[in-house]
């Protein structure tokens, strides 16, 4: 999709949007970031559904190392646009549920995705029965990608959404919960950590000519974030999440609320309430 049309298909959301009615920038003003998001999270489908068929086939050919070594940086780029990926309820939850969301958690058929194959892999150390849960995978991010590249971005939730990736980090991920079986953690809030970045940078321009100190506050956040997740880098990825002691995950949590709680303004500060 050219950038004339994403730009077009943004415009006509923002001019839908009866919120915008007091914002304090123009519709006109939010076209282009709402376009180069669009971009963005096109780009990150694209490799979502590309690293998801390397996965899911090493799943298939019974390769545990290899699919193993897969499941981490395939998720990031689900990761990083999740908030937008959750705008289709039925593909969220096919992909990215978690066993505790199903009446028999692991031995439920409706847990599927992403997490019933971590668990396969790495609490079995097992590809045995996962052959139909990884197609299914395929053919739901496949789905997804190609949903997302006909939707034109509510502004309010790409806005809404540099927030919400840190929220959820925050809120249910520090405790581990996520990536339970496999302990990689760290690379989701790597990811979500990108994503919210990415967001912020795109409407900076149009909040630091009138609030520089708070543009200057969120980059200080981003920063102590950045640090504190630099700290368990290990080779190409990141720690074991286990490894870290409750210490640690109080210091993340704390600057990661910190961080959000600044990004939660975002929609106010742009007219997006």
């Amino acid at each position: 999709m050219t950038k004339t049309l994403l730009a077009g298909a943004a415009l006509a959301a923002l001019l839908a949007a009866p919120s915008l009615a007091l914002a304090k920038v123009s519709p006109l003003d939010l076209v282009q970031p709402v376009a180069e998001y669009k971009i963005y999270v096109s780009e990150k489908l694209e490799t979502l559904t590309k690293d998801t068929k390397a996965f899911t086939d090493a799943v298939k050919g019974g390769d545990v190392e290899k699919a193993k070594s897969l499941f981490a940086p395939t998720r990031m780029s689900y990761e990083a646009v999740e908030p937008i990926a959750e705008l289709f309820s039925d593909l969220d939850a096919s992909i990215d549920s978690r066993a505790d969301d199903h009446e028999k958690r692991e031995e439920d058929p409706g847990f599927t995705g992403f997490h019933r194959l971590e668990y396969g892999l790495f609490a079995k150390n097992s590809t045995d029965g996962l052959a139909p849960i990884a197609d299914k995978l395929m053919a739901d991010v496949t789905d997804l990608e190609k949903r997302i590249a006909d939707l034109a971005l509510p502004p309010e939730k790409v806005v809404g959404g540099a927030a919400v990736l840190m929220e959820e980090v925050a809120a249910t991920k520090i405790s581990g919960e996520e990536d339970r079986y496999s302990g990689t953690d760290l690379w989701d809030f790597k990811a979500n950590f990108d994503g919210s970045k990415t967001i912020f940078d795109l409407v900076r321009p149009l909040i630091e000519k009138d609030d520089a100190s708070f543009v200057a506050k969120v980059d200080k956040s981003f920063a102590t974030v950045d640090t504190t997740l630099a700290k368990y880098r290990k080779g190409e990825g990141y720690e074991n999440y286990e490894k870290l002691t409750d210490g640690d995950r109080k210091i993340l949590a704390a600057n990661v609320n910190t961080l959000a709680e600044d990004l939660s303004t975002l929609r106010g500060k742009l007219g997006l309430n």
